[in-house]
């Protein structure tokens, strides 16, 4: 025979914990819809309840027909259906654990990155404060080099001599 449910086996509080807000309403639906189901369940008694058949003999006056239905009302069983989720469900459940896993240490991974970056800005001295000087040692791609590398003013690449058109190259039809 199968389990007969006592209590509600969802654990509301921790649910409710990761529901955001702007669905807690659907939440306590879903509950209030759970609790009345639950309370439907535990209405009803667990067993069927029992026939007195010797009364139905007495009242009933054709032969076997009585002894022909307790015979039936005996050998009836519901069948509760047989659990074949769960299994399928923990496997699930295993590798969703796995991708959790690999998701925090690849997201703590870029977080300590970020603090890095964040510690290196912090640690240069104000834009407002920065000589040309440190401004080449902060930023050595982007602070002009007047020596190694000399740029005509505004100093920048579309402004050069020797500056060519990428998109130029790209519409020029080919001979």
């Amino acid at each position: 025979m199968a389990k007969r449910i006592s209590q509600s086996s969802v654990n509301w509080a921790a649910l409710a914990e990761r529901v955001p807000p702007n669905q807690k309403s659907n939440l306590s639906a879903f509950k209030m819809k759970s609790d009345a189901y639950l309370r439907r369940v535990l209405a009803n008694p667990a067993e069927a309840p029992k026939i007195n058949w010797n009364q139905y003999k007495a009242a009933i006056t054709i032969p076997g027909m009585v002894e022909n239905f307790q015979k039936q009302y005996e050998a009836l069983k519901i069948p509760y259906p047989a659990d074949t989720l769960t299994s399928q469900i923990d496997a699930q459940w295993v590798q969703i654990q796995k991708e959790i896993e690999a998701y925090v240490k690849e997201s703590n991974a870029n977080i300590e990155g970020y603090e890095k970056k964040i510690a290196e800005t912090k640690a240069l001295l104000p834009f407002d404060q920065m000589t040309m000087e440190d401004f080449r040692d902060a930023y050595p791609d982007m602070a002009l080099d007047p020596i190694n590398k000399p740029t005509f003013w505004p100093h920048g690449p579309e402004d050069q001599i020797d500056y060519v058109d990428p998109e130029a190259n790209k519409q020029a039809p080919a001979h």
